[in-house]
């Protein structure tokens, strides 16, 4: 199974809440998982409700079977001036060039080199080695940039690698894009039974084929229960069928139960037309070729009990240790 779990998704479809129950399920029996935020929002510690993440590696969870997950917040001028000083050696340099303002604009205006340092501090994650030669980190799980963004998001160091043909820049590149496009990666995509999201899943996985990033699966969140069907409602729509439902309403001590028989069997009539497209979404999405796996739709909104709901549904589904080896999907 891949050890850097890269989670992406429109904006919209939870990738954040996935990408936080995929970390708890794989720390669960004794793991130990990072999970990584790219983007500043601070989602992971509202997930978790704990103050904001700093650049630093902490502990926040204990998944079941004493696992645990820790959480890293990468910052973009941090990340350079780290990078600056392991292959520069420029520590109080790096400093001064910060007041200068120098690490902001090559953060924010130089093309590509927020994203090459964000990627690259992931994947010295994955990589890092103990004393005793282990990983420090059984998993990597990288909350990710949306859909629309993530296949120049990870692919961006191919393109500084071609810029910059010797050096420490060069070789750092080169390092990361070996990680990335390699089994130890798999990208997922989380996405909705919607229109726009699938279209939005089907698009970024073709264009992460194209420059040959290793596809994971799709997960499907908040889907809701189908109760009734198409045919359902037509049967119930018959004046012998509506006649019988007004007496069951007023059997049960509804007031007005007559009336009521239309509203509801309106209401009836949405839910099989969403059942419909549903079926619709889901024969797109198995067009991809990926593996799918659906999580529901917590009634109550996704707390930190949600979390561990959602990463025990996650295990029971097959996504963690099944036969499925995501760093090898195309």
């Amino acid at each position: 199974m891949s050890r850097l779990q890269v989670v992406s998704g429109k904006g919209g479809t939870g990738k954040t809440t996935v990408a936080a129950a995929l970390s708890l399920a794989l720390a669960t029996e004794g793991k130990r998982t990072l999970l990584v935020e790219v983007e500043g929002r601070q989602g992971i510690a509202q997930l978790f409700e704990t103050e904001a993440l700093p650049y630093a590696e902490r502990k926040i969870a204990v998944a079941p079977g004493g696992g645990e997950v820790y959480a890293l917040a990468i910052d973009a001028e941090r990340a350079l001036l780290d990078y600056l000083q392991m292959f520069y050696k420029l520590g109080s340099a790096g400093r001064a060039l910060k007041k200068l303002g120098a690490i902001d604009f090559a953060t924010t205006i130089a093309p590509g080199v927020r994203d090459v340092l964000l990627t690259g501090k992931a994947c010295e994650a994955v990589r890092r080695r103990d004393k005793q030669g282990r990983y420090v980190y059984d998993h990597v799980v990288m909350d990710a940039p949306p859909t629309g963004r993530i296949t120049r998001f990870l692919n961006v160091n191919d393109e500084v690698a071609g810029l910059a043909k010797i050096g420490p820049i060069h070789h750092q590149a080169q390092a990361v894009m070996r990680v990335l496009k390699s089994a130890e990666t798999a990208v997922h995509l989380v996405t909705l039974l919607e229109e726009m999201p699938v279209q939005e899943t089907a698009d970024g996985i073709a264009e992460l084929r194209a420059a040959d990033l290793p596809t994971g699966a799709v997960i499907v969140n908040m889907v809701r229960p189908h109760v009734l069907d198409e045919e359902a409602v037509r049967s119930a729509g018959t004046a012998a069928r509506r006649q019988e439902i007004a007496r069951s309403l007023g059997g049960a001590g509804v007031s007005g139960a007559a009336e009521l028989v239309g509203p509801l069997l309106e209401q009836a009539a949405e839910h099989a037309q969403r059942v419909e497209l549903e079926r619709e979404q889901r024969a797109a999405l198995e067009a991809l070729g990926l593996t799918a796996y659906e999580l529901p739709l917590l009634s109550e909104g996704v707390d930190l009990a949600g979390l561990y709901q959602l990463a025990t549904e996650l295990r029971k589904l097959g996504v963690i240790g099944g036969a499925d080896d995501w760093g090898t999907a195309r």
